[in-house]
């Protein structure tokens, strides 16, 4: 299982697919401390002369904190067979049980960040910005805020500069 850093041009990416349809693993921390979660809402795109990825993260999640704490992280892509284990770190919390154990991935160091020895694709992030959504910012009263928020708390954004992209060999 070894990876093979590549620059972000050769990458051919469907951003709709890779993260509305397959998911993607966001995680930040240190191999002894970190924590991942499961993540379908994303853009990839070039912002500030810079190649970008933006995630959003609750604050009431256990990885928004790692997030808040560290300055990188990443975003790990998977095959169809690791749907399962894509699907329990979303819907399981780091706070109440351990992740690693339950889904068997195996994490690795990239760049001083977390990924997963079995993603076919690492992404490693820089922070560069971050801001709330709120609801006064919807420009459109079609339900978009009741649909995905009604009493949960709205997500932070974190626009990260792409800093290493590793695929697998």
């Amino acid at each position: 299982m070894s990876f093979r850093k590549i620059e972000l041009s050769q990458l051919s990416f469907d951003p709709f697919t890779k993260i509305g349809k397959e998911w993607m693993l966001v995680t930040a921390g240190n191999t002894g401390d970190f924590n991942t979660m499961t993540a379908s809402w994303g853009q990839v795109g070039v912002l500030w002369s810079r190649n970008v990825l933006t995630c959003y993260i609750r604050p009431n999640r256990y990885t928004f904190g790692f997030i808040e704490r560290e300055d990188s992280f990443t975003a790990s892509f998977f095959g169809e067979q690791y749907r399962s284990a894509l699907s329990y770190c979303g819907s399981h919390s780091g706070r109440d049980c351990d992740k690693m154990k339950e889904t068997g991935l195996t994490p690795v160091e990239f760049d001083g960040s977390v990924g997963f020895a079995e993603a076919d694709l690492v992404i490693v992030c820089r922070k560069l910005y971050s801001y709330d959504l709120e609801e006064k910012g919807f420009l459109t009263d079609d339900g978009i805020a009741a649909q995905n928020y009604g009493s949960a708390p709205y997500h932070r954004a974190y626009i990260a500069e792409i800093t290493g992209v590793y695929v697998k060999e």
